[in-house]
């Protein structure tokens, strides 16, 4: 009679007492769970700044495949200094309290030079609405304020550059400016701010009349206006009441009084003129984002 084999033993969940333990999974194999696990996304405020980021990478991309535009740009603030402020500088026609007019026409050519980089941005939108690419974008989870502040402070990364070039022609020139580093950084700042709002306000106009050759026609109109009703060629104090009237209301006069009290020492209520730029940045976002639908329609 043969013998009956014995049921197999179960598994006890415990070692044996004496026995030997079981090894935990190996590091590799632990590790690999992780790569089936698709990460958290990210919410709240940390969203925003991501998107931001990522807009404003995505436009510097274009800029590091083409740079002609850097140094074409470069041809204008150049003969500003070269041949208005040198002349200028010569006839002291202008009062401008002691301060040679070539050192107080710098700080000017550097807001102008940054506006007119950022006033045709709208033309950028359109033609990415025209391409489709806008239609992308704004289907995709990234808020309109986030699409609309990254391309405006890509344009200011742009000015900022753009400042560097105008500050070395300045200097080359002979003008006395401080390389304090803390007020360097406070002249990034505020060719930020004013570039953000101005490529902001362009991309608000570009959402109203919807193509490129109204919105080229409405910024060289508004351009040369906005530039000589500011304070970027001569004191506010010799204007005519009415052009005094338009530069206090003008955020370029702001930007001005800023780069002129940090580049070269002049007095400026430096307080006012950022928190002016910066109201006039966050009411030009809010603007663009809200006219940005119209360009996808």
């Amino acid at each position: 009679m043969s013998a009956v084999p014995a049921a197999p033993q179960a598994a006890s969940a415990e070692p044996p007492a004496g026995g030997p333990t079981t090894d935990p999974p190996p590091p590799a194999a632990a590790d690999l769970g992780l790569l089936l696990v698709p990460p958290r996304a990210r919410t709240g405020w940390r969203l925003v700044p991501a998107r931001v980021t990522a807009m404003c990478a995505v436009e510097l991309q274009k800029l590091r495949h083409d740079r002609t535009e850097l140094y074409t740009r470069a041809i204008q603030p150049a003969l500003w200094l070269l041949i208005f402020g040198e002349t200028f500088t010569r006839l002291k026609a202008i009062p401008t309290g002691g301060i040679p007019y070539l050192d107080y026409l710098a700080p000017g050519i550097i807001a102008q030079s940054a506006m007119f980089i950022a006033i045709f941005y709208g033309i950028m939108i359109i033609w990415e609405r025209d391409s489709g690419v806008l239609t992308k974008l704004l289907v995709t989870p990234t808020p309109r304020a986030a699409l609309v502040t990254g391309k405006a402070f890509a344009a200011g990364v742009k000015a900022v550059l753009q400042a560097v070039v105008v500050v070395l022609i300045a200097a080359a020139l002979g003008v006395a400016m401080t390389w304090n580093p803390l007020r360097l950084l406070g002249v990034v700042a505020a060719v930020l701010l004013g570039s953000a709002f101005f490529s902001c306000l362009s991309m608000a106009i570009a959402g109203i009349v919807l193509t490129r050759d109204r919105l080229m026609g409405i910024g060289q109109a508004i351009t040369m206006p906005l530039f000589f009703g500011s304070n970027a060629l001569y004191p506010v104090d010799l204007m005519p009441g009415w052009l005094q009237a338009v530069s206090t209301a003008n955020p370029l006069s702001y930007q001005v009084d800023a780069l002129r009290g940090l580049l070269i020492g002049t007095p400026a209520d430096l307080p006012l003129d950022f928190a002016v730029l910066t109201a006039a940045t966050l009411a030009g976002i809010a603007a663009a984002s809200a006219l940005l639908g119209r360009l996808a329609r």
